[in-house]
């Protein structure tokens, strides 16, 4: 039982970890495109006080977006809206508490921006987490899979009117999920989304990952049937040099050092992808697809079972309480 549930996904992971070093060993960061101005448009950028959400945050606005930094440590968002703000002339950053492990909270967030009648043009859901020790959250839920997936599905359902009514033909609304390759050793045990019958650190956080391209994909079919106009992207920013790596273990930790600094993408880097999803005209209508160094990629096998799409949106719907569509 240990090997499969503990070791196993520790190996496909750390497998994924070596193909992208490789890849990106002989490949550069892709150049963000000339960006067209962005005024009059508004954005959600979760886990934004630092790394790529920051980076995310600070050219979005310096587009001329005004953009709303979601997340749950007030004194850093303070500091992450001054240095934009400073920055920027014509855009408009402020930070607004969310946090993402407790369901409650993300209602109160959802609830607080309508009040104030704002639209909504882009959704970057970025916030995450990887290799937390075993733990579940207020809600009873498994941290990665709260953190990184479940509050973000309950974010996105609870702000799509919004989206849709912001967003007409020619100028879409935009959401973009925050994946990464570690996706292609995901699992979804359906019958254990919390991983209660035997934990994995990795396995927990590649199946977060592939539970965000899943989401993506199943989404983006719903709006497309639908006729809005919003589309959903899942992106892939690489290995990157952030405070996500914070959890490894301390063998892991001392070899990422040296190797961070010469392969690991810089987190502006990193959020280029995230940036050109949220803004790139070449986007605009796109939806639906795996992005990697501005690419649009195949993801795992997996990800494109429609049954499984479709089985854990109905679960994902029960878990959080909304009615599924």
């Amino acid at each position: 039982m240990w090997l499969v549930t503990v070791l196993v996904p520790l190996l496909r992971l750390y497998l994924c970890g070596m193909k992208v070093l490789l890849y990106q060993m002989f490949n550069r960061s892709f150049t963000l495109p000339v960006l067209l101005r962005q005024d009059g448009r508004v954005a959600i950028v979760t886990g934004g006080t630092r790394g790529m959400g920051f980076e995310t945050a600070r050219h979005l606005a310096s587009l001329g977006m005004h953009v709303v930094i979601a997340g749950n440590e007030r004194e850093e968002g303070a500091v992450a809206v001054r240095r934009i703000n400073d920055e920027v002339s014509e855009g408009k950053a402020e930070f607004v508490y969310m946090d993402l492990t407790s369901l409650k909270s993300v209602r109160h967030f959802v609830q607080a921006f309508k009040q104030r009648r704002l639209p909504l043009h882009v959704l970057v859901n970025n916030a995450g987490t990887m290799m937390v020790p075993e733990r579940q959250t207020d809600d009873g839920f498994e941290f990665h899979f709260e953190l990184n997936y479940l509050g973000h599905f309950l974010l996105t359902n609870l702000l799509l009117d919004t989206l849709k009514r912001s967003g007409r033909q020619g100028s879409c609304s935009r959401i973009i999920n925050m994946s990464s390759a570690t996706h292609f050793a995901g699992v979804m045990h359906m019958d254990d989304l919390n991983r209660r019958i035997c934990y994995s650190s990795h396995g927990a956080y590649s199946q977060s990952k592939l539970a965000l391209v899943l989401f993506t994909y199943y989404l983006q079919e719903q709006l497309t049937a639908g006729g809005f106009p919003v589309i959903v992207n899942a992106v892939d920013p690489g290995m990157v040099d952030t405070a996500l790596y914070d959890n490894l273990w301390t063998l892991a930790q001392t070899l990422k050092r040296p190797v961070a600094k010469i392969l690991f993408r810089t987190p502006a880097e990193g959020a280029s992808i995230s940036i050109y999803a949220a803004a790139a005209c070449e986007m605009e209508g796109v939806g639906g697809c795996y992005l990697y160094n501005s690419h649009k990629m195949q993801s795992s096998s997996v990800s494109y079972d429609s049954e499984l799409q479709a089985e854990l949106w109905k679960k994902s719907c029960e878990l959080v309480g909304l009615q599924e569509a």
